[in-house]
């Protein structure tokens, strides 16, 4: 385990059924302990891994699920091989009775083969199991999930949504970095990723400082926070999150959504055109762009536009639905070319 010095900060006597509206707007995590602790698949849990397991079943209803299986002895790390031709683990589609199955199956061994299943909407896989388990949003409405498996290590990644992280079976570890750190979490490859999201090629359990010299700046800057059945935790955009699954049979419900209206556009579009224009350039005229960039983006404000007559502003204007129907369109026609 990594020697972590700062924990996240911790708040409890929250209820699922009113959040105030600081908590999902936090600049940092927090640790929510013991918000869910009346779920039924909590009390569940609390009981034994059975009776979890067995609370699940009674909402499967035959759904396929996307599944990673992993060889034992790897110690439950999803990522890639060695030569990074492909990854340490098969995917598959299954059904989620076969999962648990496999995971009670091995649950007495210590090296079991490592079994993932994640982010699967939660209505499609279990319907009905947000009547008895779930948080009062109120206007938000988030993407809820599910995550399933056994003692397996997701790498270091960042979300673009806003999330709460709810610990219903298991005890969990997240190791949290803010967005700044990316330069010493040495991320992997943009368009070859094991689920997605681009990871950290760090391994947490034994780092390599030769390889990964900056990661040792990169804990200075860490954030831990130790979970168990009952406790969610929020983690606000843009923040790079190990986890790590510590018993037998895990079960995370985690709620995504975003502080923005439904017309923006993912910044991840935004990241990979520059890729594809700007990158390249000689260093003078990049850095003229990160000039425009700044002016017309990151520290854009009221001053920037004021010397313009406000029904001339164009797309200097507040972006609207009508606005951004535009600019796709301008975009789509350029980049049909």
């Amino acid at each position: 385990m990594l020697a972590i010095e700062k924990s996240v900060k911790e708040i409890s006597g929250l209820s699922p059924d009113s959040l105030p509206a600081e908590i999902l707007c936090s600049p940092e995590p927090l640790l929510l302990k013991g918000m869910l602790a009346e779920w039924p698949i909590v009390k569940a849990a609390k009981t034994s891994p059975q009776a979890a397991d067995l609370y699940i079943r009674e909402f499967y209803q035959g759904a396929t699920v996307g599944a990673f299986f992993g060889a034992a002895g790897g110690g439950g790390r999803v990522f890639y091989n060695q030569d990074l031709t492909g990854f340490n683990f098969q995917r598959v589609m299954t059904k989620l009775d076969a999962v648990l199955n496999k995971i009670q199956q091995h649950s007495y061994e210590d090296q079991p083969p490592a079994v993932y299943v994640g982010s699967t909407t939660v209505e499609t896989c279990l319907p009905g199991f947000r009547v008895e388990n779930d948080i009062d949003f109120g206007d938000i409405d988030p993407l809820a999930s599910i995550w399933l498996g056994n003692r397996t290590r997701v790498a270091a990644h960042y979300d673009v949504p806003d999330n709460i992280a709810c610990c219903a079976v298991g005890r969990r570890r997240f190791t949290l970095f803010p967005p700044s750190q990316v330069v010493n979490l040495y991320p992997g490859p943009l368009d070859f990723t094991p689920a997605g999201q681009a990871i950290s090629m760090v391994d947490f359990r034994q780092p390599d400082y030769e390889k990964h010299p900056k990661f040792r700046d990169a804990v200075k800057s860490a954030q831990v926070a130790e979970m168990e059945p009952g406790d969610a935790i929020f983690i606000p955009s843009m923040w790079w999150h190990h986890v790590e699954a510590l018993s037998s049979l895990n079960v995370l419900i985690n709620y995504w959504w975003r502080q923005s209206p439904a017309y923006m556009d993912t910044p991840l579009n935004v990241l990979n055109h520059a890729l594809l224009s700007l990158r390249d350039l000689p260093k003078d005229q990049r850095q003229a762009w990160h000039e425009l960039f700044k002016y017309y983006v990151f520290d854009f404000d009221e001053d920037t536009v004021t010397h313009i007559p406000e029904d001339k502003r164009g797309v200097l204007s507040p972006m609207d639905e009508m606005t951004a129907r535009k600019l796709r369109a301008q975009l789509l026609s350029k980049l049909n070319r």
